[in-house]
């Protein structure tokens, strides 16, 4: 099973696919797609195409995808939110199941702590996967926390059988 993570975002949106092979998993592939200065439907349509090319090259059987939180400044939510809407559309047109998680969850389920930074998300990115060095976006990192937490929910809720 693969499970794509996705952290949203307009100028740079973070992407994680993990493949899970009995009790072990390994990531497949990571990085973050870029938007390049231009007017927000430009910017939406490379999120799509980028995203569904993506989604082509490493067939995800599942999607987790990060929640929105509280932004200070409204027009820069409002533009995530779209870019968020995008990638939730990109995901129903490839008949991905959508699971959807709040950075809190995210944070708790890969540290252990529900307020850690980014570096401590890294590290343990890096750690959880065994991978050689950090991933050095920190919204591929949050990519790829988002999948990791998706497979602990799955694992939680088979070993419960709900």
């Amino acid at each position: 099973m693969k499970i794509m993570g996705i952290d949203p975002g307009i100028e740079r949106l973070g992407y994680g696919i993990i493949e899970i092979s009995g009790r072990k998993v390994y990531p497949v592939d990571f990085g973050v797609i870029t938007t390049p200065g231009k007017k927000t439907p430009a910017r939406l349509d490379i999120i799509h195409v980028k995203l569904s090319k993506i989604i082509e090259e490493f067939t995800p059987d599942e999607s987790s995808v990060e929640k929105l939180y509280f932004f200070q400044n409204t027009k820069t939510a409002i533009v995530v939110g779209e870019a968020r809407g995008v990638v939730l559309l990109t995901l129903e047109e490839h008949g991905l199941p959508i699971y959807e998680y709040t950075p809190l969850q995210i944070k708790s389920s890969v540290t252990g702590y529900g307020k850690a930074d980014k570096k401590q998300v890294q590290l343990m990115v890096k750690k959880l996967l065994k991978l050689k060095e950090l991933p050095k976006q920190d919204d591929a990192a949050d990519a790829l926390a988002a999948a990791l937490t998706h497979y602990y929910s799955r694992t939680i809720l088979r070993l419960y059988d709900v």
